[in-house]
């Protein structure tokens, strides 16, 4: 299980992932379009309050393929790691009040409101998807959810 993660680790630096790969995390971007699409009655109103881990004492979770596209997403912007975590307990992918890797966020920063827009989506009406994810994770050998800074890390 670790020789594979760390070969995938490895291509997904070197940009040279393999097709099978790459059309898993195309998968990862349909759940994406697909949660776009659903009306969830609720929308983000930009107070980066969910953002701030320490505040709503939750960390996203992610699985191998969301954590995979948000360090892409990191590196493509000419980062090489991860800041170190911040005196206010932010996501390490906020600056400004702003999320910087916004089009590649996770999914559980996709559907958790703060309360002044409505809260988080009930799980129910994305039930699918999760479960889309879990199995897109078990295809690229992950072993379930990890909270976002190692995650992410990981793949840095």
């Amino acid at each position: 299980m670790l020789a594979g993660f760390l070969h995938c680790r490895d291509a997904v630096k070197k940009s040279t992932l393999s097709s099978q790969h790459r059309a898993l995390l195309d998968q990862v971007q349909a759940v994406y379009a697909e949660l776009a699409q659903r009306p969830l009655e609720r929308s983000c109103i930009g107070r980066s309050t969910c953002c701030h881990f320490s505040l709503t004492g939750k960390t996203p979770y992610l699985t191998r393929g969301e954590a995979l596209l948000a360090a892409r997403a990191w590196r493509a912007s000419g980062r090489k790691s991860l800041p170190a975590s911040t005196p206010d307990g932010a996501c390490p992918f906020l600056k400004n009040n702003r999320c910087q890797i916004y089009d590649a966020r996770p999914f559980g920063c996709r559907t958790h409101f703060c309360e002044a827009a409505g809260g988080p989506a009930a799980r129910a009406e994305v039930r699918d998807l999760i479960q889309r994810l879990e199995d897109i994770d078990r295809a690229l050998g992950g072993e379930g959810g990890i909270n976002l800074p190692t995650a992410v890390q990981a793949w840095m």
